[in-house]
């Protein structure tokens, strides 16, 4: 009797489907611009090379094929990645992302972010604005969102498209009764936590054009409600006249999104090819210490955030194994037959049992990566020591 069987609603989730699109290894790579313009005239005009010099202090431009000038973030701290610092606000175009970085308003709103294994996390500058590049995953204990990555096109009347998939580890999720908070970062799962999660979860990706604007619906706002249990405010957005940190202000958010003009002649002043980047920025990826911050100060925060990632584990594992067993005893009440309660029994305990093996595996990997961590900091640590030492 498939409508007293447990798993029919969770195994729907448990296997709904990691990729959003196959890539095809063909050798091409499609425009990673949308086909989309805002109307010219109301927005400010500026060039490429304006994001080349904006962004230039707090980070480093590589020349990469074959999507020509990237820039890798610096300073950022321990694994770090985009969209975890900042919050979500819902708008007139959908969700928004509100960076605490002052240049938040360029990398997280324009272009697309790649992973290298060399490098670690990459920008591919783009010109065209939108509330936030990313595409969803809810379900309902997780809300998640991935940055969209190099290749992923967008186009009126089509939607996205163009070959790419998003790797397991690119997605970040939190419990879904944060999604409305600020300071995000805090509630960001460690990544070992991601494929049981994302079999657990299904994916949005309603980037959409209304009345010319590109707009964002991500996940459901009544879902949101229901797992924040908060109203949700919905905020017009303004354009700001000067860069620097989005705003919220009562009823409105405000930020600077110019019009960019694209010119292939154009490039950074200062930068780097892949080789020379391989060995200045191989590190980054996992540890890049605050010129601000001392050793002991770095070690310190990155020991506390290696406890939080063990709590967010243990807590959300045990959330899990709970949702389980409520859902046995609701499809329990709902038959009356003793020997279909004790099947639905029966068949909760081998899925509570796999579960929990899953779980095992996850805490296992979760401590093999930290300990790997904290080998690599302590190298780092020497390294700057090192430097320090040869120029004083």
């Amino acid at each position: 009797m498939k409508k007293h069987l447990l798993m029919t609603s969770l195994i729907v989730l448990l296997t709904a489907g990691c990729l959003v699109y196959v890539p095809v290894d063909d050798g091409r790579y499609p425009s990673r611009e949308p086909s989309y313009q805002r109307p010219s005239g109301y927005y400010p005009d500026v060039g490429i090379s304006y994001f080349y010099e904006h962004l230039s202090p707090y980070g480093t431009w590589v020349s990469m094929r074959p999507h020509g000038y990237v820039w890798v973030p610096r300073h950022m701290g321990y694994r770090w990645r985009p969209y975890t610092h900042g919050r979500w606000v819902w708008t007139d175009y959908g969700w928004t992302w509100i960076s605490d970085y002052e240049w938040g308003w360029i990398p997280f709103h324009y272009g697309r972010w790649g992973w290298d294994e060399d490098i670690g996390w990459f920008w591919v500058p783009g010109t065209i604005w939108g509330p936030a590049w990313v595409i969803w995953r809810s379900s309902d204990l997780y809300m998640g969102w991935a940055p969209l990555p190099p290749g992923a096109e967008f186009a009126m009347g089509v939607g996205l498209s163009g070959y790419f998939d998003i790797p397991n580890h690119h997605w970040i999720f939190i419990e879904g009764r944060y999604f409305l908070e600020s300071g995000l970062y805090s509630h960001v799962l460690p990544y070992e936590r991601n494929v049981t999660i994302i079999r657990y979860s299904v994916v949005h990706k309603n980037i959409l054009v209304r009345n010319n604007r590109i707009i964002n619906e991500g996940i459901d706002t009544n879902l949101v409600r229901n797992v924040t249990r908060k109203n949700l405010v919905k905020y017009d957005l303004r354009d700001d006249q000067q860069p620097g940190l989005t705003r919220v202000e009562a009823g409105s958010v405000r930020m600077y999104r110019p019009n960019v003009k694209q010119d292939d002649r154009e490039k950074p002043k200062e930068f780097v090819n892949k080789e020379e980047a391989r060995g200045e920025l191989s590190k980054v990826k996992i540890y890049d210490p605050s010129p601000r911050k001392s050793d002991i100060e770095e070690e310190g925060l990155i020991k506390k955030r290696h406890v939080e990632e063990e709590r967010l584990l243990e807590r959300t594992q045990a959330e899990e194994i709970r949702q389980l067993q409520r859902k046995s005893e609701e499809q329990g009440r709902r038959v009356r037959e003793s020997s279909e309660k004790e099947k639905i029994k029966r068949e909760a305990d081998v899925t509570v049992q796999e579960l929990k093996k899953k779980h095992e595996a996850e805490k296992q990997e979760l401590k093999e990566r930290q300990k790997k961590d904290e080998e690599e900091v302590k190298e780092v640590t020497k390294r700057k020591i090192k430097k320090i030492d040869q120029t004083s």
